[in-house]
């Protein structure tokens, strides 16, 4: 796989533990101070309540001398499917139906597949969508701080290094709502590359039939096994 290719298998494995992180918001006690652990229980359990998520995305790449801009629509469902449809570039696919992932860019005649359980062991930024993950246990370090609020939303930021990662992961960085929901991560390597995804118009609990997580490889494409990231 090409150096820029794992990039997009690791941050699809960190998008992954969202799903079955996903509802209602964990209460505190009025006046109680908010630390980095409370938080991050309030987006595990925000998530784990949800059935499917549809939201709305930007994924943004800095390395390599390049900046790559996509955009799409994201859907999620348990148990650990999701379907990355892009709107820029067209065409452009990711689909994992909870066994395989398949990976198809336009203008390509090979299409990637790579084992769930594969992805699974890369603790990226997806897998907390899909319930996989405690933030608390998977990341090292963790802390949080207050961003700049957005509209009528208070901001706060989640940063820490994905154990295991050590030597390819400097720092991981979720932006996160008081209430659990994620705005955004952003992944930050240590030859000083960065993957970042903002999020926008979650819709919880939509439809997700299960057509939506098959892929068919377009006319004229081969199926091949990629290497995930090591």
């Amino acid at each position: 796989m090409r150096r820029g290719g794992w990039r997009f298998w690791f941050a699809a494995g960190l998008t992954g533990g969202l799903v079955s992180s996903m509802a209602g918001a964990m209460s505190r006690a009025p006046g109680a101070p908010l630390s980095a652990a409370a938080l991050a229980a309030r987006v595990d359990r925000h998530y784990n309540a949800l059935h499917s998520l549809r939201v709305g995305f930007v994924q943004e790449y800095d390395g390599m001398g390049m900046h790559r801009r996509e955009s799409g629509r994201l859907l999620l469902a348990k148990p650990g499917r999701m379907r990355w449809t892009y709107a820029e570039p067209a065409g452009k696919l990711f689909v994992l139906d909870g066994r395989n992932a398949y990976f198809y860019a336009p203008g390509t005649t090979e299409v990637q597949r790579v084992p769930a359980k594969k992805l699974d062991d890369l603790r990226s930024p997806l897998r907390f969508l899909l319930g996989h993950a405690q933030i608390e246990k998977e990341l090292a370090g963790l802390t949080m701080s207050p961003v700049l609020a957005a509209r009528d939303e208070t901001l706060y930021e989640l940063s820490g290094a994905p154990k295991g990662m050590e030597q390819r992961v400097a720092s991981f960085v979720l932006t996160v709502t008081a209430d659990g929901a994620i705005r955004g991560i952003r992944v930050e390597e240590t030859d000083g590359a960065t993957t970042a995804f903002t999020f926008a118009g979650e819709e919880a609990n939509v439809p997700a039939p299960d057509g939506d997580f098959v892929f068919k490889a377009p006319p004229g494409t081969n199926i091949i096994d990629g290497m995930p990231p090591v």
